[in-house]
């Protein structure tokens, strides 16, 4: 079954600056060949249900395998029948707002 998530993985504890850490968590979801969208506060994920899992089960592994003590938060939706919903979500949105103008 298809699945969008947003989902933020983050280390906690370890300094005020947590770009680095958190571009590994990114290069894992965006090497898994599913699509995905980062924004400045969650990476958006679609794919069959076990795949994201796994993608996310291995971002957040990234730093855990160091020590770093990590937060994940994730968000779903489940909607059996639709695809693509990483971006026709965002179009459906863009055309109500542009027939406003």
């Amino acid at each position: 079954m298809n699945i969008l998530i947003a989902v933020a993985i983050a280390p906690v504890g370890v300094g005020e600056e947590l770009s680095q850490d958190v571009a590994e968590v990114v290069r894992v979801i965006r090497n898994s060949g599913l699509p995905n969208r980062t924004t400045s506060m969650f990476t958006e994920i679609e794919g069959e249900w076990d795949d994201v899992m796994r993608v996310v089960k291995d971002a957040t592994f990234v730093l855990a395998q160091k020590g770093i003590r990590t937060e994940v938060v994730l968000k779903a939706d489940i909607r059996p029948g639709f695809t693509n919903m990483l971006d026709i979500k965002v179009e459906k949105l863009n055309s109500i707002l542009d027939e406003k103008h």
